[in-house]
């Protein structure tokens, strides 16, 4: 058969719905300033759906160092991959701050997240070492887990029992083999908003041997008494063995790092290969990035401003009866019952009559009888953008409750007409 004839007959579990409304449901176009009020088809909209937790994404000090920087070295220096000619000591100087910030000896930057998990974890292991790792890890770990050519076990998401019972089985392969175990976890899950099980996973390195990578994207910046994420917030930051995050979270940025032991990001830095064979990160990031890292490090005011929202909107969901299901952080998930086509309308409703623009998460993230709507509250929302966004979720839960969203084809007139 021809490869991308097959490729079009099955289209993959999002191609699927590439027939549906264009940049309606998929690739949306948000347009202005960036704010929690931009622009959708033409509307203002209340946007709950930008991770820009800390405000900095359009932060005035921000804008100024990132257009300053951007005049004064442009986008091309440097020019070349770091290893050969892409160094600095702006560069340098980030990772240290960085290390310093997250309690560790030495970090290591990265372009993008996504891809740094993924070479990360490829350069750890080999095919005598074993990886086990959560089941709700995000789609950059488990693409970096399909490169690893040894055994890996997962484990039902935070069960410290099952994780006990794979690291048995990891530890019975590593004995014969001579390879090691790595437990790959995330701080805070992006779905779910919970906290991986840090402090309890560490617990289990007196009874086993192994080393803890942790995915902290959506818990730095967000949590721990100083920011420097879920290690801090759980008391463990000095068990994580290699602490991960990107900047495209709280920072509002591009690129990620990661932070460890001296010799071991040491070893990365010689043998990651999507960094070695890269062009080096953009001067105006880096020195956007070391801005930013300043005002998360001095400024606590936009930590306290983003928990006040959080805490409003969580606190006025569950007071309504809302299920936000098991989330410790600002990631924040109302779980309604639907299927795809009643989620398809809701979403049309919210954005076209409510004006009202956040994430909506259907199978096979979630099971199919679930709609979760995912709003991501950040320091510039408002108290009335709250009342605002529960008062719109009531409406539309009122309608999926009594099945206004079951028919086919329904419109913004539709339902406009129905809430006249």
């Amino acid at each position: 058969m021809d490869l991308f004839d097959k490729l079009l007959l099955d289209k993959g579990p999002l191609g699927r719905h590439s027939g549906m409304d264009d940049n309606f449901y998929m690739f949306p176009k948000l347009e202005g300033e960036l704010a929690p009020r931009m622009k959708f088809k033409g509307k203002q909209v209340l946007n709950w759906s930008l991770n820009n937790y800390l405000g900095l994404g359009n932060h005035p000090e921000i804008r100024k160092v990132d257009a300053d920087a951007a005049a004064e070295w442009g986008l091309a220096y440097p020019m070349g991959a770091r290893m050969m000619t892409g160094n600095t000591s702006y560069h340098e100087q980030l990772e240290r701050e960085l290390a310093d910030f997250e309690g560790k000896e030495d970090a290591m930057l990265l372009n993008y997240g996504y891809q740094g998990i993924m070479s990360i974890i490829d350069a750890l292991v080999d095919r005598k070492d074993v990886i086990v790792y959560d089941a709700e890890s995000h789609a950059c770990i488990i693409d970096g887990l399909r490169m690893h050519i040894g055994k890996r076990f997962v484990f039902p998401h935070n069960d410290i029992e099952n994780l006990k019972r794979q690291l048995v089985r990891a530890q019975k392969l590593t004995n014969e083999s001579g390879g090691g175990i790595l437990v790959i976890t995330e701080g805070v899950f992006g779905m779910s908003g919970n906290m991986g099980k840090l402090a309890e996973i560490a617990e289990l390195k007196k009874e086993f041997d192994f080393k803890l990578l942790v995915d902290d994207a959506h818990g730095f910046g967000t949590m721990g008494a100083t920011g420097a994420g879920a290690g801090e917030e759980q008391g463990v930051q000095d068990e994580i063995d290699l602490y991960f995050s990107t900047f495209a979270k709280s920072m509002a940025s591009i690129g990620a790092f990661a932070a460890g032991r001296h010799d071991v990001i040491d070893f990365l830095r010689y043998n990651v290969r999507s960094q070695i064979f890269a062009k080096s990160l953009p001067m105006p990031y880096v020195i956007g990035n070391l801005k930013r890292l300043e005002m998360l490090r001095t400024q606590p005011e936009h930590k306290a401003k983003l928990w006040t929202i959080v805490n409003a909107i969580q606190n006025g969901f569950k007071d309504k009866g809302y299920d936000i299901g098991t989330t410790q952080s600002p990631v924040t998930p109302v779980l309604l019952t639907g299927d795809a086509l009643e989620a398809a309308n809701l979403t049309k409703d919210l954005r076209l009559n409510f004006n009202l623009f956040c994430s909506v998460i259907v199978y096979p993230v979630v099971p199919k009888d679930v709609i979760m709507l995912r709003i991501i509250p950040t320091a510039v929302h408002t108290l009335e953008d709250v009342a605002e966004t529960i008062s719109a979720f009531e409406a539309v839960k009122s309608k999926l409750d009594n099945d206004e969203y079951k028919m086919a084809g329904l419109e913004g007139a539709t339902f406009a007409s129905k809430m006249s």
